[in-house]
């Protein structure tokens, strides 16, 4: 007889790995946005997940795809929350330095107009 896969809550392992900083965060992104699990689309935050699911959704301006390695039993430092996934996540794009980049009042200030009228990055970037 086979021994029954170990599971956990979706909402309840987003807030384990640190992707969110909340449970309530969690059922959000999972009822807003939507998650996909194994490519199909999740809005229950309840959804049971377990070790070798694929985990697709978006956070912030990029998209996070993930293979859960483990189920966590609590909500532990980072490095701990990292051994709980395997990012497959594509590379984010580079940045487009053609134009400089606005600030808070709309013009660029005196180092961003340098770095454009010299066509290079800054140590900074």
């Amino acid at each position: 007889m086979t021994e029954p896969r170990p599971i956990l809550r979706l909402d309840k392992w987003l807030w384990q790995a640190r992707f969110v900083k909340s449970r309530a965060l969690a059922a959000k992104l999972v009822e807003g946005a939507g998650v996909r699990v194994n490519s199909n689309r999740i809005a229950k935050p309840a959804y049971n997940v377990g070790a070798g699911d694929v985990l697709t959704f978006a956070l912030g301006e990029r998209v996070v795809v993930l293979r859960i390695l483990a189920l966590g039993t609590r909500r532990g430092p980072a490095p701990e929350a990292r051994g709980l996934y395997e990012d497959l996540s594509p590379p984010p794009p580079s940045k487009d330095l053609s134009r400089p980049v606005p600030v808070a009042g709309g013009r660029p200030d005196k180092r961003a107009r340098r770095r454009f009228d010299a066509g290079q990055t800054d140590a900074l970037d």
